[in-house]
């Protein structure tokens, strides 16, 4: 008799630690928020040794939706280097202090079981920069590497028809930090009352001598890895004077150039811009418009429009809507 009641009090034991055990169990295993990770993600970037991006931010979008994915081109919304086989290098701490390195091919998937905070996004918070190299290092937040494609002109911000320069303001922003979010307060004007205002950067690439015009919405993320010399403040010299929607001296003819680009449904928008930027060939755009434009589904449910803005041969900027499931050709 004692025997039968001491094996129906350990069962009861049991049942009762692993009742309490399951939600926690549960909670990981759907959402990948815990924190029982070994290593704190401090940076990310994709591509290859030449050619690569800052993906930080949106890796932890990635995250939140999932623990583990496949990943490449369509999920980053960019490719760095076309043509080559590309790699997603996440530069992350353990808990001793020890820095690592870890490799994903492009393809591959990336499973978040080994970093702490993973799908709740708390990590990628400190910045750093060691190249694609040496990942993060001791440097202070605001980025002076000399890894970006393109040399910064001019920065002006506003509307079509009322813009300030902001050149000098961006350099003590990118002093800062390596990316940051900016609207009126950023940089201290409102250029035109009751208009949504956007930042241009005028820049050129190093590889081809092009110019480029980068734009971002009010209160949109601007992120400097694009940038040659950003956070050391060495570009911003001139040889920009075609104005707002104009073209840089001497770079007239320069074809087709997306100006920018987003991709979604109402308030849930994707920027495409880099993405259709890469599929440009010889100054012509003939693409679906459809979910793998962003890498993901950016407002589940709903029918979604691509809208753009252009210019050809430095005229003027022209905009496009295209439904989902369209074709887009330009010009």
């Amino acid at each position: 008799m004692n025997i039968f009641l001491t094996l129906h009090r350990f069962t009861l034991a049991l049942l009762l630690m692993l009742t309490a055990a399951t939600p926690a169990l549960a909670q990981y295993g759907n959402s990948g928020d815990g924190d029982s990770g070994e290593y704190q993600i401090l940076s990310a970037r994709y591509g290859t040794a030449e050619r690569n991006v800052d993906v930080t931010q949106r890796l932890k979008e990635l995250a939140r939706q999932d623990q583990r994915f496949k990943m490449g081109n369509d999920s980053f919304g960019v490719d760095p280097d076309p043509g080559r086989v590309k790699t997603l290098r996440i530069y992350a701490r353990s808990r001793d202090g020890q820095s690592r390195t870890f490799e994903y091919g492009e393809g591959h998937h990336v499973d978040g079981s080994k970093f702490t905070g993973w799908g709740g996004g708390d990590w990628g918070n400190n910045g750093g920069s060691g190249g694609w190299e040496g990942g993060p290092g001791p440097q202070r937040p605001g980025y002076g590497g000399d890894d970006g494609e393109y040399q910064i002109l001019q920065a002006s911000y506003g509307t079509e028809r009322r813009n300030v320069d902001v050149t000098q303001r961006l350099k003590e922003l990118a002093r800062q930090d390596r990316s940051f979010r900016m609207g009126n307060d950023t940089f201290g004007t409102d250029p035109d009352r009751g208009r949504v205002k956007t930042l241009r950067i005028y820049a050129r690439s190093k590889a081809s001598g092009r110019t480029r015009t980068f734009e971002y919405p009010e209160n949109g993320i601007v992120d400097g890895s694009l940038f040659t010399g950003w956070g050391g403040g060495n570009w911003g010299h001139g040889g920009w004077d075609g104005g707002w929607g104009g073209s840089a001296a001497g770079d007239r003819d320069r074809g087709l150039n997306i100006i920018s680009a987003s991709y979604g449904a109402g308030s849930r928008n994707r920027d495409v811009t880099e993405r259709l930027r890469g599929m440009v060939r010889s100054n012509r755009l003939d693409v679906r418009v459809n979910n793998s434009l962003a890498g993901t589904d950016p407002a589940p449910g709903k029918p979604k429009t691509l809208t753009l803005s252009y210019s050809l041969d430095g005229g003027r900027t022209q905009s496009v809507r295209v439904e989902e499931n369209q074709r887009l050709r330009l010009p």
